[in-house]
């Protein structure tokens, strides 16, 4: 072989391996881990938002089950607070939780920041509750003191579905309790009657945490606000069906909204809130056949930004119209977080509110395994206000010009996920490029140079 003809091959060796070396870290760039088949999944469901209501639920198949976060990492709850495996802020995890059980998890607070601690609690379809049944989360120092919980149950509509509720730490300088800065222990405890279906229940937990003021704001709640019922929204029904889960809830703004929902399907949305913004919803399940009454048929519920519980009620169903409304809740505002009243104080924060509707089951015995007409009426009343002067960025604790979007558009929480890792893996292709253009580069002027 000649000398030039060696020469050619050492550069053609060169330039291979520096191609591959750039492909290589090209592919490592653009595949964050995990990232790709949930956020492909989440965009399929953000895109089959109006696909879904042409291919709504047939009759005789299955409801889709609860929709998890994807990105969720796996955990096991622990039978002793010392042996709690620690939660980071600003992540989802998933376990499970047996019938009377109860499970401990650890969080190190500092004293900069409020935290929430949310559990979603997610039964098998079809499985047997009673009234009374559900779960408590607490949030305790290591003495075993509270600093925080919620209580929720499956009330009168006692029939397998998931709930929400969170317990928080609230940094206090007036409180003596819960200020230390260290370790703490989230209890998640389960009660079910003896006649209830024993299968464990999925969890899915999220730990986040709220900026403190800058400076303190009113503390008494006015005396006096906005409680009558506002007119129906106006514009007309839009068609939006509802997703299979928190991280899958689609945007509602003001309007009446249009979805079928079957026996033992729970339905997901998400409206945005801003601060002074008052939130008033109602639901009504539309007429068909009549037959006899089913009680509790309809169950609407709303959590707040941080997953915490606000209100919920039911209504019954016979085939003729019916209707519910949520009782009038205070503006969004700071101060209501000092009221003992869950569904005052619910309203703590700005953000994304969630509302579930779930039809029952036992409508498929009267009615048939069928679709059933729903309709979901959505009024926010008020004018934004100028938020509450917090030290650092709110993060989910606010609306942004995005969210207002998004509620327009019928986007998910999970197609904001996916557009957001599809931006990054654009970002790192485009990266991908520049490398092997200058791989490219080197190559020529390095034969030039040979030659």
């Amino acid at each position: 072989m000649s000398t030039q003809a060696g020469r050619r091959t050492g550069i053609g060796r060169r330039a291979g391996a520096l191609i591959a070396a750039a492909a290589a870290m090209g592919a490592v760039t653009a595949l964050p881990a995990q990232a790709l088949p949930a956020q492909a999944r989440a965009a399929g469901a953000a895109e089959g938002v109006e696909a879904a209501e042409g291919v709504e639920a047939a009759e005789g198949s299955a409801v889709p089950p609860y929709a998890f976060d994807g990105s969720a990492q796996r955990i096991q709850g622990a039978a002793s607070s010392l042996d709690a495996k620690t939660l980071q802020t600003g992540r989802t995890y998933r376990d499970t939780l047996k019938k009377d059980g109860k499970v401990y998890y650890r969080v190190d607070l500092d004293t900069k920041r409020n935290t929430y601690v949310s559990v979603v609690a997610v039964p098998k379809p079809g499985g047997k509750v009673e009234y009374g049944d559900g779960f408590k989360v607490s949030i305790q120092d290591n003495t075993g003191a509270d600093c925080g919980y919620q209580d929720v149950d499956f009330g009168s509509g006692q029939y397998a579905r998931p709930l929400a509720a969170y317990a928080r730490r609230i940094v206090d300088a007036d409180s003596f309790s819960c200020q230390k800065k260290g370790a703490y222990y989230v209890l998640v405890e389960r009660d079910s009657a003896a006649t209830s279906t024993p299968d464990d229940w999925e969890l899915e937990l999220r730990y986040v945490t709220e900026p403190l003021l800058k400076q303190a704001g009113p503390t008494a709640l006015p005396e006096a606000w906005p409680s009558g019922t506002p007119a129906p929204p106006a514009g007309g029904q839009q068609k939006r069906q509802g997703g299979a889960g928190f991280h899958e809830a689609v945007a509602l703004r003001e309007g009446e909204w249009r979805a079928d929902i079957r026996p033992g399907q729970t339905l997901f949305y998400r409206v945005p809130v801003d601060w002074g913004q008052q939130l008033f919803v109602g639901a009504e399940l539309g007429s068909g056949a009549e037959g006899d009454s089913v009680s509790n048929a309809l169950t609407l519920s709303l959590d707040n930004p941080a997953l915490g519980f606000v209100d919920m009620d039911t209504v019954s169903y016979d085939g003729k119209p019916a209707t519910l409304a949520l009782d009038p809740l205070r503006p969004v505002a700071h101060e209501n977080r000092t009221s003992y009243q869950e569904a005052t104080s619910g309203m703590r924060f700005a953000g994304w509110y969630y509302l579930t509707a779930t039809l029952s089951p036992e409508v498929a015995a009267e009615y048939g395994d069928k679709p059933v007409p729903l309709a979901l009426r959505v009024n926010v009343e008020g004018s934004p206000k100028q938020a509450p002067p917090y030290d650092a960025d709110p993060g989910i604790f606010s609306v942004t010009a995005d969210d207002q979007q998004a509620a327009a558009n019928g986007a998910t929480g999970a197609s904001a996920t996916t557009n957001g890792t599809m931006a990054i893996v654009a970002t790192a292709g485009i990266g991908t490029g520049t490398v092997l253009l200058l791989g490219l580069g080197a190559w020529t002027l390095l034969a030039r140079r040979r030659a």
